[in-house]
């Protein structure tokens, strides 16, 4: 008698299937060196989800395929996740770059007007269509690098509306693209022109008038409806630093935040430590980000921590500086690191995740392993979606992508190119860089479609 098998949507098979697996929770000392590697290996998916992955030979005696895709002597690795950016804005910060490179320091700009605050002011003055339609494009090349799954900030509208204004487009960016999106409140993120006089008059409206309105729009539900948000919670996120909010402003708004039902992140010790990071260790919150100026100590504290830990290393390039978060500190003593791009207009434009990988083995040391797992599953973690995305493990979502390298440690070997060929977002093909446009594929129907492209 014949054994008898399933039947799935998708069957994928490569050379390299990267898994990223990771039941127990985020990866943290040696066992991020190991990003679950299988010779020959295959991927079940069935309606969006992951079912099986394993051996080729052993999944595809399982199940039999409505539509099969060999990845040949390729690498099949989980979407990529990028827990920390900013890249919903208007404009650009050009001047401020030319400026920065004849000797301008951030806290210059910032007090000459320019830095977050000229973004501000781009991002007030666009119409919605303009912003969505800018930061829509921005997305697209991400998707088009492998990112499957984007933590995106409000920020540059520093009041009430224009804050309410970003989450909207948040929102919708998250009903028309494909990419996974996760919303934060950054209302903290500076202290706008018109309250520069009394910055605690700024922290009085963010706690008393900002955070109960966008929590109670939140839990409406409309926005969690209208966006198909993934997380249930919104985050949010203060700009810990000298000239933006002091570990007493930060310490207000982050409990009035936690009171009213946020889950928490912080940017933290990016240029002086003022003990941002002992603070998100304290109350608890999902992600602490930047610590390139992190002491030891409270790198040893955030490493026994629940806390992910999340390194931006192209930041520190973007402002020409060498300092770096001490990772390896986190990681020797068993704390969760994640990578992230920070895509903003200002210190790191970037929008290509294997790109920081790259960046992050040179400057964090880490192994090529450990910056994919940090990309991945860790990644997936400080956002709160380890369950869900970040690996590719039974019951995820199944977005993967399919590398044009035959090792996936050359994602850390090369720099430079695009290695992603292409792009599966819950199961459906929405990226191809080697055929057509992406406009095309989504025009296809993904993969199944009859005129869909296959590989070639």
């Amino acid at each position: 008698m014949e054994a008898t098998t399933t039947t799935i949507d998708l069957l994928l098979t490569a050379k390299r299937v990267v898994t990223c697996a990771s039941p127990g929770g985020p990866k943290r000392g040696t066992a991020l060196t190991d990003a679950g590697v299988i010779e020959e290996g295959a991927v079940a998916i069935d309606q969006g989800r992951i079912v099986a992955v394993g051996p080729r030979a052993e999944i595809e005696a399982r199940y039999t395929a409505r539509s099969r895709f060999d990845g040949d002597d390729r690498v099949l690795m989980p979407g990529f996740v990028d827990p920390h950016t900013h890249v919903c804005y208007a404009g650009n910060r050009i001047e401020d770059f030319q400026r920065r490179i004849a000797g301008a320091t951030y806290q210059e700009l910032m007090a000459a007007g320019g830095g977050i605050m000229q973004t501000v002011r781009h991002t007030r003055a666009a119409e919605q269509a303009a912003l969505i339609d800018q930061t829509h494009t921005r997305l697209d090349r991400m998707l088009r690098h492998g990112t499957t799954t984007i933590e995106i900030k409000t920020g540059y509208g520093l009041d009430t509306g224009a804050e309410l204004r970003m989450l909207d487009a948040i929102a919708d960016l998250s009903a028309a693209h494909p990419c996974t999106i996760v919303p934060t409140f950054l209302g903290a993120h500076a202290i706008p022109a018109e309250h520069t006089r009394n910055p605690d008059a700024y922290v009085d409206l963010v706690i008393n008038e900002m955070l109960p309105t966008v929590a109670a729009t939140w839990q409406s539900g409309d926005r969690l409806r209208r966006g198909g948000f993934a997380s249930p919670a919104l985050f949010c996120d203060v700009f810990c630093e000298p000239g933006a909010f002091d570990l007493a402003q930060t310490r207000r708004i982050l409990e009035r935040a936690k009171d009213l039902g946020f889950a928490l992140k912080l940017h933290a010790d990016e240029f002086e430590a003022l003990g941002g990071t002992t603070l998100a260790v304290e109350l608890g919150a999902t992600s602490v980000d930047h610590l390139v100026a992190t002491s030891q100590t409270e790198a040893e504290t955030l490493a026994s921590s629940s806390v992910v830990a999340v390194a931006l290393p192209g930041t520190p390039l973007g402002l020409g500086k060498s300092q770096q978060m001490p990772a390896r500190v986190v990681i020797d003593n068993g704390g969760a690191l994640a990578l992230a791009s920070d895509c903003n207009p200002g210190t790191s434009v970037c929008e290509s995740l294997p790109l920081l990988l790259a960046l992050g083995c040179r400057f964090l040391r880490l192994q090529p392993h450990e910056a994919i797992n940090a990309t991945t599953i860790n990644a997936a973690h400080a956002l709160g979606l380890g369950d869900h995305v970040g690996s590719l493990e039974p019951g995820k979502q199944a977005d993967l992508i399919l590398l044009d390298l035959a090792d996936e440690r050359e994602l850390a070997y090369r720099f430079g190119p695009n290695p992603v060929r292409y792009v599966w977002k819950h199961g459906q093909l929405v990226a191809d860089n080697t055929l057509l446009p992406l406009a095309t594929i989504a025009a296809s129907g993904g993969i199944d479609a009859p005129n869909a492209p296959r590989d070639r």
